[in-house]
């Protein structure tokens, strides 16, 4: 069984930086992660993507909200993932979920329980 561990949510204020971390663990190896990304959802929001790192190449994605604001990054020997926030806004108030996507799964098939971040005015 794998499962997924977020760390570093909290409340901040707004411009303020934040990181979050996700360790991953029962993996059998590390080759058997295609992807890890993260997640959030805000109060009577859908969930949405925010960012994500393929696991072998390390090739990064963003929503367009966060671009230029947030940086994923990745320690293969972890393994574990990070997503460092700056200038956080207010409408980055969510709960942010780690995702794990394993080899042979077409999706994000492994999921962490959230950790809350809150940033005030």
């Amino acid at each position: 069984q794998v499962w997924l561990v977020e760390s570093g949510g909290n409340s901040v204020q707004a411009g303020d930086s934040l990181r979050l971390s996700c360790a991953a663990s029962g993996l059998r190896s590390n080759s058997h992660l295609v992807a890890m990304g993260w997640f959030r959802q805000a109060p009577g929001k859908d969930r949405e993507f925010v960012a994500s790192i393929r696991w072998s190449g390390g090739s990064t994605y963003y929503a367009d909200s966060v671009k230029g604001r947030f940086t994923i990054s990745r320690d293969k020997v972890k393994p574990t993932i990070s997503l460092q926030m700056d200038r956080l806004k207010t409408e980055d108030t969510a709960v942010y979920y780690c995702a794990a996507q394993r080899l042979g799964a077409g999706e994000y098939d492994t999921w962490g329980q959230g950790t809350q971040v809150t940033v005030s005015s």
